[in-house]
């Protein structure tokens, strides 16, 4: 008996982990699908033009 509930605790805990890393997951995505529709505002990022430049010797 005490294994079967050692089982059932085990079971559990798995369980409970799962979740855990499905829900970082989903996090995660709607963070950077946030980010990816935040570019379009007009904020964010800024791109330095340096390279587009080449020095004349």
């Amino acid at each position: 008996m005490f294994e079967y509930e050692m089982h059932q605790m085990r079971a559990a805990e798995l369980m409970r982990e799962a979740d855990n890393q499905r829900l970082v997951r989903q996090v995660r995505k709607a963070r950077k699908e946030a980010a990816r529709q935040g570019e379009d505002e007009g904020e964010g990022r800024v791109e330095s033009h340096r390279d587009r430049f080449v020095s004349v010797a």
